[in-house]
Order: C-alpha cells, then structure tokens, then sequence
C-alpha cells in the first residue's frame, strides 16, 4: 500500500487521468489496486471530507486486503475482476487470526465502501460483498453504580441547589433509581401517576404502553417533601399551573434535557469518576434488584422491555459483579 502511493504521481483534476497514470506507471492488478485505492482515499478527502486519522485507517484496511488476496488468490484478481468467493476466504482468514469483531466490522465497512467506489466509477457491475454479512457486534454491558455510589449522587442531590430545586432534585434522583424510569417517562408523568399511598407510579412508556412500577420507601418520603414544601413554590412561578409531578425552576414542566442537565451537576458534586446519565441509574435499577435476587420477567415488567432477550443483558452485568468479588475474596481465585 505504501508504495503505491509513494509511486504516484497523478494529475488531480480528473480521475481517468489519475487512474491512466497508475496503470501505465505499475505492472499487474497489485497496481490497479493501488491505483484505485489511491482515487478512493483522495475521493474521502475531497468529496467526502473525511479525517485524515479515517483514511489512514481506510488505507490500512484495504492494504490488509490486498495481502489477504496475495495470501489466497493466484492469481491476484484485478479491482474489477475480484469475486465474492475470494473475498470471502479473506474474511476467512480474519476470523482465523481471532480479529475482533468491532475491528472486523470496520475493515469490512471499508472495504464495502471502496467496492461502492469502484461501481459509481464503472468498475464493477455489482458488489462483490453484496451477500458477505458483516459480523454481529456483541452489546457492550450497561455501565452501573455501586450502592455506595447511588447513596453518595443522592446526598449531593441535596446539595447542587437551595429550597425546592433541592427538594426536586432529590425527588428525581430517587424516584429514579427506585423505578428504574427511562428519561422521558419521568419527565411526562404528572401528579395523578403517583399513588403514593399504594407505592407505585403509572408510566407512560415507549409506544403508548403503560406500565405500573414500584417506588420504595425513601422515594416516596423525597418525593412527598417536594411536593409538600417544593413543588407550591415552583408552581407559583407560572401564570398557569403546569400537572406536571415535575416542575422546572420557572414553574413549567421539566423536561428531558434539563433532567439531564441537573443530573451532571449532581454527578459533579458527588466528584464521581465517572458520568452518570438517567439510563446509567435505569441500568443500576435493574442490576442492583437481579442482584437482589428478583427474576427476570419482574424486572422485565418494571422496565417496561417488550422482549426478554434486552433484560437479559442485566444478568450478564450480575455476573460480572460476582467474578469480581470472587476473584477479589477467594484466597484461591
């Protein structure tokens, strides 16, 4: 790849011109290769204004092409006369070497786009990868809080702000991670979703499905401090009164970007090492309850997940915590 590129010496005006000067300055279809990765990267530079760290990564990944064709093919096919079988042993060979398969989805990204390339230049008649499926990438597990670190984010609730918005503050990081509410389900309930007396809110949740999800003890206090002592304070800041259980500090309804925003003054003030986000406590939600011992399909409920295939990923986090400990404690782990 790098001498192919160190070879050149093209006009940059056109790409037939480009194009006509690498085949005629190098020999065989290494050149040709050569010669139309050469147009492709300088098509992301200009058309597509890709990075450079892009197109050094671009550049790579199809010189590991040309070396996986050189190591399987003879002879080595031309840009325009290479097949799917041919392309397939390469992938062959990458899954062999144990790539990863986040790296192997971005190789066969840009080896896709160069094959794309060649067909709007007239190369190629159809894609040769058009039937090799890029590899699945595993989900990466949730990021969670410990239970030191939820009870240190809700004493500093109590801290980032004076009068009710402390109040309200604290209300939010409770009921968050005691129902496990996904952003915008706690910023559209109103005061009629909470029945406090049963312990439990109605969640509007993704398409139109509610949901009934317990709220503990502690929440239920936070939350009726606010709405005893904080919530008629903000309220009074509107001419008219919003039926929002959560207000903002002009009295109308808090919403999704403003919760995440007192969130990461929350999290600032906790000097947490890390970013805490509503998913973050949702995710917490579910694992701490998994560790607790509840099953699967209640916690699937709470959550509101119509499959029990996306609650799963939870028990993986569960697990991960339990090999933690035990390589930790186990004097022969």
């Amino acid at each position: 790849m790098g001498d192919g590129i160190r070879v050149r010496d093209v006009a940059e005006n056109t790409v037939d011109d480009t194009v006509e000067s690498k085949n005629g300055g190098i020999d065989g279809a290494i050149g040709q290769w050569d010669g139309w990765i050469d147009c492709y990267l300088r098509h992301l530079a200009g058309e597509r204004n890709t990075s450079p760290h892009t197109r050094a990564a671009y550049a790579g990944d199809l010189a590991q092409l040309v070396e996986l064709l050189e190591q399987t093919a003879s002879p080595v096919p031309s840009p325009s006369a290479v097949r799917a079988e041919q392309l397939r042993l390469c992938l062959t060979r990458l899954y062999a070497i144990g790539m990863e398969r986040s790296s192997l989805a971005r190789k066969l990204a840009a080896w896709r786009g160069f094959f794309r390339y060649l067909i709007r230049e007239g190369q190629l008649a159809s894609h040769p990868m058009k039937r090799l499926k890029s590899p699945k990438l595993g989900r990466p597990l949730p990021k969670t809080l410990s239970e030191s670190e939820v009870s240190g984010l809700i004493a500093a609730a109590d801290k980032t702000s004076e009068g009710p918005l402390a109040l309200r503050n604290r209300a939010m990081v409770e009921l968050f991670y005691a129902s496990g509410l996904r952003v915008a389900e706690l910023c559209g309930l109103d005061l009629g979703a909470l029945d406090a007396s049963l312990g439990y809110v109605r969640v509007l949740g993704k398409g139109g499905k509610e949901r009934i999800v317990p709220v503990g003890e502690e929440a239920l206090e936070a939350i009726g401090r606010y709405l005893q002592e904080g919530r008629p304070e903000l309220a009074r800041r509107q001419r008219e009164v919003s039926p929002a259980l959560f207000l903002n500090h002009r009295g109308g309804r808090l919403h999704a970007r403003g919760a995440q925003d007192i969130l990461s003054r929350i999290t600032a003030g906790a000097a947490l090492q890390r970013g805490v986000s509503p998913h973050t406590l949702r995710h917490t939600f579910a694992t701490h309850l998994l560790d607790g011992g509840a099953d699967l399909r209640s916690v699937q409920e709470m959550l509101g997940h119509a499959k029990l295939s996306t609650t799963q990923i939870y028990t993986h986090v569960s697990a991960e915590r339990l090999k933690e400990i035990y390589q930790k404690t186990h004097p022969r782990a």
